[in-house]
C-alpha cells in the first residue's frame, strides 16, 4: 500500500510546501490538496489558497511525489476549463498529476459566491456530463460532445497529457459509484476500513453490471489517522471530539493503526491518504508524521 500525506487547507503557502517537501525527503507517494474557498462552518472562516494555484506551484517545486486534486468541485468550473488547466500541470510537473474531480457539495461556498448547486438528480447528471467532457478532451484530437448541460464543438486541448489519469471522489452507492465504475482511473473516499470494505462490495456490483474489471480502478482513501500515546489524555480527549462529529477516526496506538492499515489494504485500498489538520503545527506535525510513516507504515 502507499501512503499519502494531505496538507489542511487552512495552512499557508510556507506549510504546504514544508509538508510537500517532507513528503518527497521521506518517501511518501503523494501530496493532495482540496478544491475550497472557506470553511464548512457558520462563521465562513479560514484563511484558504486556490487549489490549481497551489498544486502549479507544487508541480515545479517538487520532482518525485504525484500530486493531485482531491476533489475538484465540477460546480465551480466549466470542465473544459479543468481539463486544460489540468494538462498545463501535467506539463508543470512532467506527468506527476492526477485530476481529481468531485460532483460538488460545500453549501456555504455556493451560497457565499452565488455558485449554483442544483438538487442532487440533477449535480449527478451534470457530473456524468463533465465525465464524459474530460474523457473526450483527454483522448480526441478535436472533442465533440453534445450534453443537456455541456457542449464541446470540434474543441482542441493541446498539448495532450501521456496519460492523465481521473480520480473520482464518490461514495453514493445508487448513482455515484456507477459514474465511477464507467469513468474513473482512480477512485477516493473517505472511510474506516470497514465502510471502504462495504463500499468496495458496491463498486464491483456496478462494475460487474457494465463489465468492467473493478482491479482496473486504483482505489484510496482517507481518515484521520493519528497514533495516540500510551496517557496522552490530550490526544484522546481530542479522538472522542472528532468521533462524536464524524465517523471517519482511525487513532489509537501504533498496533491499533497497524491493524487498521492492514485492513484497509484487506478492502482493497491502494494508497492511504493522511490529512494533517489533526496533527498540530511545526515540528509536533512532523513528528506526528514520522510517528505514523516508521511505526504504522513501514
Amino acid at each position: 500500500m502507499d501512503f499519502s500525506l494531505w496538507p489542511a487547507l487552512s495552512r499557508d503557502w510556507n506549510g504546504i510546501l514544508e509538508g510537500a517537501e517532507y513528503a518527497e525527503r521521506t518517501g511518501w507517494h503523494g501530496v493532495w490538496f482540496a478544491d475550497h474557498f472557506m470553511d464548512n462552518n457558520e462563521q465562513r472562516s479560514g484563511s484558504i489558497l486556490e487549489c490549481f494555484a497551489v498544486l502549479s506551484a507544487l508541480a515545479v517545486r517538487t520532482e518525485r511525489v504525484r500530486i493531485g486534486s482531491l476533489v475538484a468541485g465540477n460546480t465551480y468550473r466549466h470542465p473544459a476549463v479543468v481539463a486544460n488547466q489540468a494538462a498545463a500541470i501535467d506539463q508543470l510537473s512532467a506527468g506527476r498529476f492526477v485530476l481529481g474531480i468531485g460532483a460538488g457539495w460545500q453549501v456555504n461556498e455556493h451560497a457565499a459566491y452565488g455558485i449554483d448547486l442544483p438538487p442532487v438528480k440533477e449535480l449527478l447528471a451534470r457530473f456524468d456530463e463533465a465525465c464524459q467532457v474530460f474523457t473526450a478532451l483527454l483522448t480526441q484530437e478535436r472533442a465533440d460532445f453534445q450534453g443537456r448541460f455541456y457542449q464541446l464543438s470540434d474543441a482542441p486541448m493541446q498539448p495532450k497529457p501521456a496519460h492523465l489519469p481521473l480520480l473520482i471522489g464518490a461514495a453514493g452507492e445508487q448513482v455515484a459509484l456507477g459514474i465511477v465504475a464507467r469513468y474513473a482511473d482512480e477512485w477516493n473516499h473517505w472511510g474506516t476500513p470497514e465502510l471502504a470494505a462495504h463500499k468496495g462490495k458496491v463498486f464491483r456490483d456496478h462494475c460487474e453490471r457494465i463489465g468492467r474489471d473493478p482491479a482496473t480502478v486504483r482505489r484510496s482513501a482517507q481518515a484521520l489517522i493519528a497514533i495516540i500515546e500510551p496517557g496522552d489524555t490530550e490526544a484522546a480527549e481530542q479522538r472522542e471530539r472528532l468521533s462524536a462529529r464524524m465517523p471517519h477516526v482511525v487513532m489509537g496506538s501504533a498496533e491499533e493503526v497497524r491493524d487498521a492499515v492492514g485492513r484497509y489494504a484487506e478492502a482493497g485500498i491502494d494508497e492511504l491518504i493522511v490529512p494533517d489538520s489533526v496533527l498540530g503545527d511545526g515540528t509536533r506535525r512532523f513528528d506526528a508524521l514520522e510517528r505514523l510513516r516508521q511505526e504504522a507504515f513501514a
